[in-house]
């Protein structure tokens, strides 16, 4: 398992452009296919060209595990059809006002966190899609939740600014121990700048040398 850095459309924002799970990288319509293969041999993934919502901003918009992909209700019904087609996933639409799901859940393949801003009533059928238990939580005393953290089943990141018993909480819902970094340079907002799988990570082009450090401890990276 690696580090490797990368930019999309040359920004260092490159979870703001794609998502990504064990399987797939999941990349926006029209992206260079060389780079869209370079990414997917980095993770060690196929590469899924889609939009969601006929944008371009997957990352925000999507939250993925390895057992399902939840979408806004502003997907189109072609692009819903396509991911269920070429991923053999559980795909689901929420029908909520929020579309920008991607920043207010946060999931692994244990657990999840979801912002409160989500309705309760909203929880069972994202549970039934990914197949996990999702915590309804703030983090670091904000709503946007999916932005603010990245889990995979061997570790994650968390907004500097999350409390240690806030961290606690959250490393229990997730079955993995969180560390509170940055990503691109100091942004605490760190799905912004990442992917991440069970088996590679990817950054921005701006992340630093002792975010590297903290990456590694924090994904339980081996040299």
């Amino acid at each position: 398992m690696g580090i490797f850095k990368y930019d999309i459309y040359r920004s260092p924002n490159i979870g703001i452009y794609s998502k990504a799970n064990d399987s797939f990288v999941f990349i926006p319509n029209g992206f260079a296919t060389t780079k869209a293969k370079n990414l997917a041999e980095f993770l060690k993934t196929d590469y899924i060209f889609t939009s969601v919502a006929n944008t371009r901003l997957l990352g925000p918009l999507m939250v993925i595990n390895n057992n399902g992909i939840m979408l806004p209700r502003t997907a189109l019904d072609e692009e819903v059809s396509y991911l269920k087609k070429s991923t053999g996933l559980n795909v689901g639409i929420l029908d909520t006002k929020h579309n920008a799901l991607g920043n207010l859940i946060c999931v692994n393949d244990k657990g999840g966190i979801m912002s409160p801003m989500i309705p309760t009533e909203f929880v069972k059928k994202i549970e039934d899609v990914l197949g996990i238990e999702i915590v309804q939580r703030r983090i670091a005393k904000y709503h946007q939740a999916g932005a603010m953290a990245v889990a995979t089943s061997h570790g994650g990141i968390v907004h500097p600014d999350t409390e240690e018993n806030d961290i606690k909480i959250m490393s229990e819902v997730l079955g993995v121990e969180l560390e509170a970094a940055t990503i691109n340079g100091g942004i605490p907002f760190v799905a912004s700048g990442i992917l991440a799988n069970n088996k590679s990570l990817v950054v921005g082009t701006l992340t630093n040398g002792p975010e590297f450090v903290m990456l590694t401890r924090a994904f339980k990276i081996e040299d």
